[in-house]
């Protein structure tokens, strides 16, 4: 009964996950020190482990206050694991990443876009714990959605960590030296804010074993600068238990806002003191200098340093000479990071006091310090795109513009905290509540960025205000650690004693940005005084602009170690992800420019893959909507089922294709090497999650079997079984489809346009030909309905316009109209939109232009021959024989693939197609009974009689109305006029034909006996094929076993889509067509494998249908054994992929027999030009001549053969009269000319060595 847990493949999957992290973690981290980020991964992974099952344990809970707790635990966990995740991204777009792709390219681009779309992962969860915040009813429901949510957020961090251990670490490891990783992974340490890398540091190692954990510290030790105070803060923080996201006191740490901003709220032990410090509302205490008034001398040398950088930048601007522009927007990028931090400071920290003591307007006004929009706008100005085309000049004066306005702005500002708001402060906060404020701002700030304020702050301040300030750090406050506080103390000192100054602060901040420069000194010199800001033009280069790193620009510096790094780019990921999204766009079209729309003005060979995405993600659609129904419908299972393996299937030999045919065309283009190689490492995750889904499945349909067949009791147990595993589905199709969908994204944002813009036309038409010469016929008929069902009008038409131009050198528009309904492909590459004129009935047309009297005299005319045409009804219905048919018989087509044999099935079941779909296993057309047929034929005599009493004046006078009739389009009105001038010579020609019919019914056919295949009369048949029936020719009207059988017997040869009729050998009755006999005694299989098409069977050899061909070939398949060139219009067995293409090669006759190959029986050789020729006759010519019959050139390596002849002219001798001559000739194989010595028969070739030339 019980199948086993569904989870266990979720466990495998984890287990192989921990495996490979666990065989990187294996290496001493002191050895490696990048590998501390996939410490971050083991930590991710086992926090979104235990809060599903925190999750899961609180849809469980019955208490509602217990219940409510846990929301907000996991609220608040969440939370903490979003910014950790997102300051790991970050660090890897903007340093790991930056610094592999200097030694390797086209690697880290699809993984900095999958950081993209974790975003909206994690907003999901936090929408579903907002909507368990509200009372509601359907609580279980909703807890099943956070579940869901988690789950999908899982998958896909886990796949995305996974292919980071597989591909990006490794390779890091080998290209990068053990100094180079550390300076990576110090830059990243440096770049986080101080407050939040105080719970980082504990959280993370608390899911590392004891051994790992000292590895951790030694390693931190190890690539942190040598001084002392800075070891003990980075040793206290790794050492430390206290992971406050995890108690109740805990606020959070979120991004708030649609603006971005991070608010990181920190309560401290504590916490009541901290309260009722802020309730006195009474005197300070004159302990020392008022805190307050250390953000006097804040505001005034921020304000300072400003006015002096917009002076530099008006003085640059009126000389035009822009050298130090570069050191202007280092200046300015450094000022706009710490408004950043201090804005955020003011809002978290000092925001709230205010408000408790202050008016309503005023907290109001506070909170617009320094917008969010002034500090981007400068942002997004620094990293100016040189891509836009704007002169320097005009950037200068935009800059200038923006910076007054900025600096206008924060002086409006200051002035306004100064007067209204630290007052209140003052009169309201003690010392001690201002110091723990203070140092709750510095501890917004990155450990990096930290130190550049310290040092720029002492070097503006006198000594008075300096000693002050030296003293309120050393004593330090009880927030603060007495580590940090001396660290604090020390950075200080350095710029208070005088080792640093003004102009040595410039210095050294211009050497922290150098290496990630805004204007390169060539740009200036090159464009004279014209250059661009951004001279980065490679997508995945997202980081040149944004880091204040000590990395190189190669990505492996030499990192001083008593360096402090800071990267401006992390903390702008963070604090603007949108201004990150606009700096650095993707060689790709954006969400609404990513639809198939934009394809249809200028259409391109490689766009199929778009229509084919299009259609993959529909159904992915699909899945999820019908595994939420099966919990509640059961009997939708098996509909389902079929659907899910029909998408499967597809979606498996797309992803084939491309690993097989695009990517290695990709990967030989030496610009874009390795660009694939994530993306197989998706396909290869794909079908191991289709695997699962397709395992759950055949549970629960074992288990929906079972169920009906048990008691009561276990079928209790049975149904939740059931639903367990509907939510199971429902959870894996739903990851599927964000999965799937995103890998679908990244492809068209990366991938396909690379191909659209650096392919020509013709490679893409070779792309796509490759990919769709694997595919058989049989799967063609499930492909081509579900794609056209996806797509509008339009984009059908012009899908189906890059597929003829595809195949145009093949037979597949001739393949599509005989299978799909008549299908026209040659209008659709028309471009024509019109609708195909319906076929003209004379008698409508002269009904509706004549006269009353003249059609009430032909009706007369044709009643008086009714008796006559009764009669002749009578006569046929007796000589007729009448044959009883199954309606209902399947034909069983060969296949070579797993589950080929229930693709067409599926199509028919879910294709709303049925009106164009004829599919080749389920097209046997109903036979009508004779007794329809005679009352056809007798209502068409009829019609035909009144035609042909029709005078030709009558019939003049019909044409001449239409001619005139002004509600006709010209078009229309021609096709009409050629129709009724026709009409009288079609029809005699149909009555011809009808009585030639009739005449045949009533026949006795020459061979109406069976054949057989053996002396023993065993099995039916021929030489050529064994089968069970005999085929009616047309042509002569007998019956022959077989085509071939005919062709030899006759003295001419027969059109195979001709033959409608056969007879069974076993009851011996002509009928209709088709894979059984129609007699219901009978009902014989005529053979395994038959094809309408060709009116082909055969019960012994593997033959498939070949749709580029439009006929039936020995083998497995395509894409088995077989593919088809769209070039040489030819089957080619898969070892000759790669071959010498000519053009409709095959359609030819054999240079030595004369025999048209391309329908030929024979076996066919292809020689190293490309031409062809029969084996056999391959075999025969070779034994004298070396060449091809065609072009000439050698049919194989004939160096030993020239190798004799070498030796052979080396013995004769010339004379000398003829010694001293030489020969012009042209090489056949080479194709170069040349002078050779001469002789009489053999001359050999100056460039290649080759004997096989001409003399010219």
């Amino acid at each position: 009964m019980d199948d086993g847990d569904p989870s266990l493949s979720d466990k495998e999957e984890e287990n192989d996950e921990e495996d490979v992290a666990g065989i990187l973690l294996r290496i001493p981290i002191v050895d490696a020190p990048i590998l501390i980020f996939v410490c971050f991964h083991k930590a991710f992974r086992s926090e979104l482990d235990h809060l599903r099952r925190l999750a899961e344990t609180a849809s469980l809970e019955d208490k509602p206050r217990r219940c409510r707790q846990m929301i907000l635990q996991l609220q608040r966990r969440f939370q903490f694991l979003k910014l950790a995740h997102k300051y790991h991204c970050a660090a890897e777009d903007e340093v790991i990443f930056h610094a592999l792709d200097a030694h390797v390219k086209n690697v880290v681009c699809t993984y900095s876009l999958e950081h993209k779309s974790t975003s909206d992962l994690f907003g999901s969860v936090f929408h579903s714990l907002e909507e368990l915040m509200v009372p509601k009813e359907n609580i279980s429901k909703l807890f099943q959605e956070l579940v869901y949510s988690i789950g999908i957020l899982q998958t896909y961090i886990y796949k995305h960590m996974l292919k980071e251990e597989k591909q990006v670490f490794p390779l890091l490891m080998q290209k990068l030296s053990t100094e180079e990783q550390a300076s990576l992974v110090w830059l990243f340490i440096c770049s986080v804010p101080i407050m939040f890398l105080e719970e980082l540091f504990p959280w993370m190692v608390s899911f590392l074993s004891a051994s790992k954990q000292s590895e951790v510290t030694q390693c931190i030790n190890e690539i942190a600068p040598m001084e002392t105070a800075l070891q003990e803060v980075l040793v206290s923080w790794l050492r430390s238990n206290k992971q406050t996201f995890t108690e109740t006191s805990f606020q959070s740490g979120e991004f708030q806002g649609v603006d971005g901003f991070l608010h990181i709220e920190r309560s401290y032990r504590k916490t009541e003191e901290v309260s009722s410090l802020m309730e006195v509302n009474g005197q300070e205490i004159e302990d020392g200098v008022n805190q307050v008034n250390v953000l006097h001398l804040w505001h005034n040398a921020i304000q300072k340093d400003l006015k002096e950088i917009l002076k530099e930048l008006y003085l640059l601007r009126k000389s035009g000479c822009f050298q130090n522009l570069d050191s202007i927007l280092i200046q300015v990028k450094f000022f706009a990071d710490v408004l950043i931090f201090y804005s955020n400071a003011l809002k978290k920290f000092f925001h709230p006091v205010l408000s408790k003591y202050a008016n309503v307007w005023l907290s109001k006004s506070i909170e617009k310090f320094l917008g969010e929009s002034n500090i981007e706008d400068i942002q997004q100005l620094l990293f100016y795109n040189s891509e836009s085309g704007t002169s320097l000049s005009k950037f200068v004066e935009k800059l200038c513009q923006k910076l007054e306005s900025f600096v206008s702005g924060v002086n409006k500002q200051f002035a306004f905290q100064e007067n209204e708001v630290f007052p209140i402060f003052r009169k309201n906060c003690r010392n001690g509540m201002q110091e723990g404020l203070l140092s709750l701002s510095l501890h917004m700030m990155p450990l990096g960025l930290l130190k550049c304020v310290i040092t720029w702050f002492s070097v503006r301040l006198s000594e008075k205000e300096s000693r002050s300030i030296l003293y309120c750090i050393k004593k330090g406050n009880n927030s603060v650690c007495k580590a940090f506080s001396s660290l604090l103390h020390e950075w200080f000192r350095i710029g208070y004693s005088g080792k640093a100054s003004i102009e040595k602060f410039r210095l050294d901040l211009q050497h922290m940005f150098k290496r990630r420069c805004f204007i390169s000194p060539e740009e200036i010199k090159e464009a004279h005084r014209f250059s661009f800001i951004n001279s980065e033009k490679q997508p995945h280069k997202v980081s040149d602009q944004n880091s204040l790193s000590c990395s190189s620009s190669s990505g492996s510096s030499n990192v001083n170690k008593y360096e402090i790094p800071y990267s401006t780019g992390i903390n702008l990921h963070i604090f603007f992800p949108a201004t990150v999204g606009k700096l650095h766009q993707y060689p790709a079209l954006h969400a609404a420019e990513r639809s198939s729309i934009s394809f249809l003005d200028d259409p391109k060979p490689i766009d199929l893959i778009f229509f084919f995405h299009k259609a993959i993600k529909k159904d992915l659609e699909f899945l999820v909507l019908g595994s939420a129904e099966l919990e509640k419908n059961d009997k939708l299972l098996t509909d389902f089922q079929k659907r899910f393996h029909l998408i499967y299937f597809l979606h498996q030999i797309h992803s084939d294709a491309e690993d097989e045919i695009v990517f290695p065309a990709l990967e030989a283009r030496g610009k874009l090497k390795n660009i694939s190689h994530a993306y197989t490492f998706d396909h290869n995750h794909e079908v191991e999650h289709f695997n699962e889904i397709s395992h759950i499945l055949d549970k629960m349909s074992r288990l929906h079997l079972s169920i009906s067949t048990i008691d009561s009791n276990i079928k209790e147990m049975g149904l939740l079984r059931y639903q367990h595993l509907c939510r199971k589905l429902q959870e894996m199709c739903k990851s599927m489809y964000t999965s799937l969908s995103n890998h679908i994204d990244r492809e068209e944002i990366e991938i396909w346009p690379i191909i659209r813009k650096f392919f020509t036309n013709q490679e893409q038409g070779k792309i796509m030909g490759c990919m769709l010469g694997r595919i058989k016929a049989e799967i063609l008929q499930d492909m081509i309905p579900w794609l056209m069902a996806s797509l509008t009008q339009d984009e059908q038409h012009v899908s189906m316009f890059l597929w003829s131009m595809a195949t145009k050198n093949t037979m597949f528009a001739e393949w599509l109209g005989e299978w799909w309904d008549g299908y026209s492909l040659a209008k659709v590459t028309e471009g024509s939109k019109d609708v195909p004129l319906q076929p003209v009935e004379p008698l409508e047309i002269i009904s509706k232009y004549l006269s009353e009297e003249i059609l009430n005299e032909l009706q007369e005319s044709s009643s008086a021959n009714k008796s006559i045409i009764f009669l002749e009804k009578d006569r046929i219905g007796d000589n007729v024989e009448l044959s009883n048919y199954n309606h209902n018989d399947k034909v069983k087509v060969h296949n070579a693939e797993k589950n080929n044999n229930q693709c067409s099935k599926r199509t028919n079941q879910f294709l709303n197609d049925d009106k164009h779909v004829c599919n080749e296993v389920a097209d046997i057309k109903n036979p009508v009974a004779n007794e329809g047929k005679s009352s056809k034929l007798c209502d068409e005599s009829g019609r035909y009689e009144r035609l042909l009493k029709l005078s030709q004046d009558d019939l003049e006078t019909v044409i001449r109305r239409v001619s005139r009739d002004s509600c006709l389009d010209p078009q229309k009105r021609s096709y009409i006029i050629q129709n009724l001038l026709m009409s009288r010579w079609i029809i005699k020609q149909q009555i011809s034909s009808t009585e030639v019919n009739v005449k045949n019914d009533n026949l006795e056919f020459s061979g109406k006996h069976p054949s057989y295949r053996d002396p023993l009369k065993l099995s039916y048949g021929c030489k050529h094929y064994k089968r069970n029936c005999k085929l009616l020719a047309p042509c002569c009207n007998q019956l022959h076993t077989c085509i071939h059988c005919h062709n030899d017997e006759s003295d001419h040869s027969i059109d195979r889509k001709s033959i409608t009729k056969m007879m069974c050998m076993k009851c011996l009755m002509i009928q209709p067509i088709s894979a059984t006999c129609s007699t219901v005694s009978c009902n014989l299989s005529m053979a395994k494998y038959y094809c309408r098409i060709c009116k082909l069977f055969d019960d012994e050899r593997e033959i498939y249908h070949c749709p580029y061909c439009n006929l039936c070939r020995v083998g497995k398949g395509l894409g088995v054994d077989y593919f088809h060139c769209m070039s040489c219009n030819a089957c080619m067995s898969r070892s000759l992929m790669a071959h010498t293409c000519r053009e409709k090669h095959l359609e030819d006759n054999c240079p030595i027999c004369h025999e048209y190959i391309f329908t030929s029986c024979s076996p066919v050789k292809a020689l190293p030009c490309g031409h062809v020729m029969h084996s056999t006759c391959f075999q025969e010519y070779t034994r004298f001549n070396y060449i091809c019959p065609i072009c000439s050139k050698s049919l194989g390596d004939m160096q030993v053969y020239f190798r004799m002849l070498d030796a052979l002219l080396a013995e004769e001798s010339i004379s000398d009269q003829m010694s001293c001559q030489t020969q012009v000739i042209l090489c056949n194989d080479c194709e170069k000319r040349g002078e050779t010595p001469f002789h009489w028969l053999y001359h050999k070739c100056p460039s290649c060595g080759s004997y096989n030339t001409r003399v010219l």
